[in-house]
Formats: structure tokens, C-alpha cells, sequence
């Protein structure tokens, strides 16, 4: 599974933004697929994840704006970026990640950066 992230670029404070992640493969509705962001001088921290169950999380700073969702025919999470502000300008990085059999599988893209600025 090698995630491809797109859709990033400038978006207006309180503007909307759609990222994509593709994931190749085909045991893509078996893996967690989350996005993570990291700006300048930060570490990288968790956005929004998605299990292979369904179930979501979202940090608290996106909660309520920020919404992940996955198509498992097209292989590809997208993550639905509304009233961003200034503090999400970030490189936004996708992961699919599984354990089978004990063992750990942990993919990340490439990043796509996302400013936010008016």
C-alpha cells in the first residue's frame, strides 16, 4: 500500500479545502488510514484517522470542521478541510496502517502542503 497524497494549496480562512489520498493495493479496506500534518518546528501530530471498521477520530483542534472519509472503490481517503484558519497551515501527510500477525505496516505519502491565508 503506497499512499499519494493531492489537493493541497492556498484556501482562504473559512474557505474549504479537500485533500485525497490514493492508496494502491489491494488490501486497502484492511488498513487504518489517517492524515497527519506537521508545520514548521512541530512535530508531526494526528489530524483524523480512520479505521478499517469505520469508526473516526479527530483531533480536538479539527473537531467539527475537519471531516475523514473513505472510498473503497477508488482505494482513496479523502479529508474535507471547512473554515480552515491560519494555525492548520501545515504539510498534511497520509498513513495506512495495519497489524497482521504481530507484525506492524506503516505507509506515509509523500505530503501535500496546505496554507491557510488570507
Amino acid at each position: 500500500v503506497q499512499p499519494v497524497e493531492s489537493g493541497g494549496g492556498l484556501v482562504q480562512p473559512g474557505g474549504s479545502l479537500r485533500l485525497s489520498c490514493a492508496a494502491s493495493g489491494s488490501t486497502f479496506t484492511s488498513y487504518d488510514m489517517g492524515w497527519y500534518r506537521q508545520a514548521p518546528g512541530n512535530k508531526r501530530e494526528l489530524v483524523a484517522v480512520i479505521r478499517s471498521g469505520g469508526s473516526t477520530n479527530y483531533a480536538d483542534s479539527v473537531k467539527g470542521r475537519f471531516t475523514i472519509s473513505r472510498d473503497s472503490a477508488k482505494n482513496t481517503v479523502y479529508l474535507q478541510m471547512n473554515s480552515p484558519k491560519p494555525e492548520d497551515t501545515a504539510v498534511y501527510y497520509c498513513n495506512a496502517y495495519q497489524v497482521r500477525v504481530g507484525v506492524s505496516y506503516d505507509y506515509w505519502g509523500q505530503g501535500t502542503q496546505v496554507t491557510v491565508s488570507s
